[in-house]
């Protein structure tokens, strides 16, 4: 019986410190971990630009990308810079297509046969040559060595460029724009169709 004393007095105090309020032990925060809108190949965060997110002041632009090569980093440049061109042409060339259509349309000249055959005029003087004026704005190598380059125009040039791909399209085209210019005369026609937004 002496044996049993201590071990239900022993007993009943430890239930006692369990009865006794808990103490909180921190919880440890939960951390969010942030997710870049733009990786590179190998999942490292990239400038959003990489992934064609638009840059403010530019109206039209274009990434251009080249592989890792041995024969040196201007080589890679000239080569990310001709597909920057390449992607900035057909960017452009949507752009303009959009604004002559717009304009057209906004303005009631011609039915859908002559604003589609002005749309193809105007396309068809767009060539490397229209796009002098673009610059590279950036330029990244990434973690894998391949170099990125964003190409572009700001508004201005956008429209300056616009202008001169009607004009051309006018002069080589006679015909087509005659209606056109009965109503207006080819310099507003062309400021029309540049002052567009698409």
């Amino acid at each position: 019986m002496k044996l049993v004393k201590p071990v239900i007095v022993a007993l009943a105090v430890n239930l006692a410190a369990c009865a006794s309020p808990e103490i909180e032990t921190p919880v440890a925060p939960i951390i969010k971990v942030a997710v870049a809108d733009c990786v590179f190949p190998n999942q490292q965060p990239a400038p959003n630009w990489v992934c064609d997110e638009p840059i403010p002041g530019l109206d039209v632009q274009a990434v251009g990308i080249a592989e890792r090569s041995d024969a040196g980093f201007a080589y890679m440049k000239d080569m990310a810079k001709s597909a920057a061109f390449g992607h900035l042409a057909e960017q452009f060339k949507v752009k303009v297509a959009k604004m002559v259509k717009k304009y057209m349309a906004t303005t009631g000249m011609g039915d859908d046969q002559t604003v589609d055959a002005a749309t193809s005029s105007t396309l068809k003087t767009i060539t490397s040559k229209t796009l002098e004026g673009a610059k590279v704005y950036k330029t990244r190598t990434g973690p894998e060595g391949r170099l990125y380059v964003l190409v572009g125009f700001d508004v201005e040039k956008t429209a300056k460029l616009v202008k001169a791909a009607v004009k051309n399209s006018m002069k080589n085209d006679k015909a087509l724009w005659q209606e056109f210019k009965a109503k207006k005369s080819h310099d507003e026609l062309a400021a029309g169709i540049a002052a567009m937004e698409d």
